[in-house]
């Protein structure tokens, strides 16, 4: 069987023919007149057959030139619909999107936004991991990961989304039986809601290089961050959370921000990939999209 190695010489007598020109096939193809000569012998060399009587009046495909070029038309149009098709597949959003994010943040702000996102793009899928731990991109397969702070892996590249400011807050009811801190040294006497796997006996504030940081009675422990805003919800004690969790509910005052002039320094909020992932549509187009919305937020949140 006869292999056909030379496609820019298949291509070249396509245009030869379906022109019935050298020069006209050349100045398609945007290469020279020897170009296509050579092309054109090049590919008669490797099938062992004249393609092309040419003389100085007419050019004309030889028999064994007439078969091929049926074929040939086949060939290029073929090549062409998968080229194209390849195009098509660089600009649509589409295949899946895998993301992984903690819950609180996840719950509250990615989902709406993955709705939304969703219904621009109906070609995509969507697999969204939520966790608090720090998940590993490659051993999951993740495109996207939504964390908190500076990033310490070079691996991987962090595209800031906002700041995370966090805040005091407490429930209308919990102040009303047990009163507003006025000052930080009020905490001591409250009973505070600490997130994490121990008790605290300490929150630490920006304005502070002076005071030191502040003292509080955790009353109680929780290790969950959703649990933890619900009791404050309930109006248990006093929880020091993230503003993008406790927004919605500062703004129709189920909580009050207490301290408000005591803020914890605020860390980045970052979408991670891997390096040169970016260039994938589908991240690209989802952190663009994610910077865009959370902004609009930020700037509301800011107000409050």
């Amino acid at each position: 069987m006869q292999k056909i190695e030379n496609l820019p010489g298949l291509f070249a007598f396509e245009r030869i023919v379906a022109h019935g020109s050298l020069t006209a096939a050349a100045a398609e193809l945007g290469v020279s007149l020897a170009v296509v000569s050579k092309r054109l012998a090049s590919l008669e060399r490797g099938m062992g057959v004249r393609l092309i009587n040419r003389n100085t009046r007419r050019l004309s495909a030889t028999d064994a030139g007439k078969l091929l070029y049926a074929h040939a038309v086949r060939v290029v149009a073929e090549l062409q619909d998968a080229s194209d098709a390849l195009a098509r597949q660089r600009r649509e959003i589409s295949g899946l999107l895998k993301i992984t994010a903690p819950h609180s943040f996840g719950r509250r702000r990615l989902v709406p936004l993955l709705g939304q996102f969703g219904l621009q793009h109906p070609q995509l899928r969507i697999h969204l991991h939520l966790s608090d731990q720090v998940m590993d991109l490659i051993a999951g397969g993740f495109d996207i990961a939504i964390r908190y702070g500076e990033l310490r892996d070079s691996s991987m590249v962090a595209r800031e989304l906002l700041q995370n400011r966090r805040v005091l807050c407490a429930s209308p009811d919990y102040l009303r039986r047990f009163g507003q801190p006025q000052r930080l040294s009020d905490l001591l006497r409250h009973r505070c809601i600490v997130i994490g796997p121990a008790p605290l006996t300490e929150w630490r504030f920006d304005n502070q290089r002076r005071s030191g940081p502040a003292r509080i009675a955790g009353h109680i422990v929780c290790n969950d961050g959703e649990a933890a805003h619900a009791m404050a919800l309930e109006g248990l004690g006093i929880v020091l959370k993230s503003i993008w969790d406790v927004a919605d509910d500062l703004k129709s005052e189920r909580l009050v921000q207490i301290l408000p002039k005591h803020a914890v320094a605020e860390a980045p909020i970052n979408a991670v990939y891997l390096r040169g992932h970016n260039r994938v549509p589908r991240v690209r187009a989802f952190i663009d999209f994610l910077g865009d919305r959370l902004g609009r937020a930020a700037s509301s949140n800011a107000r409050l």
